[in-house]
């Protein structure tokens, strides 16, 4: 169960940034609209993604996802 957890919260992170950075890449760089549809349908996966945890105490374990994105932010160098 640990580590299905471990892989749906990087398996959100990565929706989370690729669907932030999809619509970013349409709104700045005036890309095709099918960007912005890519990053809006990768930015649902990333709000469907955590109905598959399983934990007891999942509230607990989402507010840890906090953590886990700012450390997926930080190796994407999401920051520069």
């Amino acid at each position: 169960m640990f580590a299905k957890s471990i892989i749906l919260f990087l398996l959100a992170g990565l929706a989370e940034i690729a669907g932030g950075y999809f619509v970013w890449i349409w709104l700045r760089n005036d890309a095709g609209l099918m960007w912005g549809v890519l990053g809006g349908v990768v930015l649902v996966l990333y709000g469907i993604i955590p109905c598959f945890q399983r934990f007891p105490s999942f509230g607990r374990i989402y507010a840890a996802y906090g953590g886990v994105f700012l450390l997926s932010c930080l190796c994407s160098g999401a920051g520069e």
